[in-house]
């Protein structure tokens, strides 16, 4: 643990509300949108109840509450994902379980959502397929705005797919898991294949902030894009002829993306930028369909 992290939050008892989301971010450095969130997690109200906080700053904590929360802070302050401390992450308007089997779902991927909502706008009852699905996250957003899909979520982790399984029922949402890797032994057609998969290289020092989250999540290859290579190379033969492959990648990998699509014989080839203008997407669409399994260096 870094030595500026503190190991818990300074001792007191009967701190109110306002007082210990004080101490929260000025002792333990937390962000305040964070400091509320666990408080509200520990005194069991609703992640939306922020301004429940604001009417109840005099109100006095509990020992038992104030160390709970001293607790969450400390993890939080050590690096740990709020959603894992809070169990649940909003995504797409949707409250999902997030675990640590799970990457945390970003607000950026919702880009990919959008996009791919734009590509079956026209198509009655698309045949989707949600590769490395996780916690369900897109999945679930596309099925919720497109009830008359049918979308498949496959993910390789047992795990991943236990935590998607309980936010399809918890939403009543009738999305189809099934364990495997990318597209291996799927046959389709699909009219779209979604994907937010590792591409982080796996010598990136970044990787080291990220230990709290599944290392099969992140991580692909020398380069990040071993994962990337292999879905662009099984996904044309799955597809029906205009039928649309959406990828979600790193900052700095549009390009050699971009090259790969063209190289496995999509046209219409481009990317999405994320919240924070940065191409983040990158997908294309089957002109026509070439032989099974294309070879992509």
């Amino acid at each position: 643990m870094p030595p500026d992290v503190p190991t818990r939050l300074p001792s007191a008892n009967g701190l109110t509300i306002a007082q210990a989301l004080l101490s929260a971010q000025a002792d333990g450095g937390l962000e305040r949108i964070d400091a509320q969130m666990l408080l509200l997690r520990v005194l069991g109200r609703q992640a939306g109840d922020r301004a429940w906080l604001l009417a109840h700053d005099t109100d006095t904590l509990g020992a038992e509450a104030l160390e709970a929360y001293r607790a969450l802070c400390t993890r939080r302050a050590a690096g740990e994902p709020v959603a894992y401390l809070t169990g649940r992450k909003e995504f797409w308007g949707l409250s999902l379980a997030v675990d640590a089997r799970v990457l945390d779902p970003r607000p950026d991927t919702e880009t990919l959502v959008s996009w791919a909502l734009e590509v079956i706008a026209d198509i009655p009852a698309p045949r989707i397929v949600d590769l490395g699905t996780g916690s369900g996250a897109i999945a679930l957003a596309l099925q919720v705005e497109r009830r008359d899909a049918q979308v498949l979520a496959i993910d390789a982790s047992p795990d991943a797919l236990a935590v998607a399984r309980v936010n399809a029922s918890d939403l009543r949402l009738p999305v189809t898991f099934r364990e495997g890797s990318w597209l291996e032994g799927v046959d389709g057609p699909f009219d779209l294949i979604v994907s937010n998969p590792p591409y982080i290289p796996s010598g990136d020092p970044h990787l080291a902030a990220l230990t709290h989250e599944p290392l099969s999540a992140l991580a692909s290859g020398n380069d990040g894009l071993d994962d990337i290579r292999l879905i662009i190379r099984q996904a044309p033969a799955r597809l029906h002829t205009g039928g649309w492959l959406l990828l979600e990648h790193g900052w700095d990998q549009s390009e050699a993306v971009h090259a790969l699509l063209l190289q496995a014989g999509f046209g219409a080839v481009q990317s999405r930028a994320d919240l924070a203008g940065i191409a983040r997407c990158t997908g294309g669409k089957i002109l026509e369909n070439p032989p099974p399994d294309q070879t992509v260096e």
